[in-house]
């Protein structure tokens, strides 16, 4: 997984990981979002992520902005389909010279991921009702 993407596929962190780390890097930060059983204190039963074909584009746009504003190297993944509790939905990595630099840049990156990436999220309540996430700022 080379390039910044959305995948139907399971993701791996450590590859994202070793993604960014060369020698030159002493800190490596990584971020994990985990399919939670729960929205707003209700139970959810189902998920799924649907994007926008552009959705792969923006990704890298996002990728390559941290990348150069932050002076680091950055990887991110966003996985769509049906997912499970415990799934992961996200992966993000950033490695640096050092720390101070790979926190900030990887909690960027996950913020603008979740703000630009055009990937929306089906979730189905114990109800059976469901709503989408994220299609209000299409």
């Amino acid at each position: 997984m080379p390039t910044p993407a959305v995948l139907s596929t399971p993701l791996d962190p450590a590859a994202a990981r070793a993604d960014v780390w060369d020698q030159t890097h002493g800190a490596v930060v990584s971020f994990e979002g985990v399919v939670r059983n729960h929205d707003h204190d209700r139970s959810v039963t189902e998920l799924a992520y649907s994007a926008h074909p552009d959705a792969d584009a923006v990704m890298a746009q996002v990728v390559s902005e941290i990348e150069d504003e932050f002076g680091v190297r950055a990887q991110a993944w966003h996985r769509v389909g049906d997912l499970r509790v415990g799934d992961l939905a996200l992966v993000a990595a950033c490695a640096s010279a050092h720390r101070a630099e790979a926190f900030a840049a990887c909690g960027e990156l996950v913020e603008r991921i979740k703000h630009r990436v055009p990937v929306w999220k089906r979730q189905v309540f114990a109800d059976g009702s469901h709503e989408w996430v994220g299609l209000g700022d299409c």
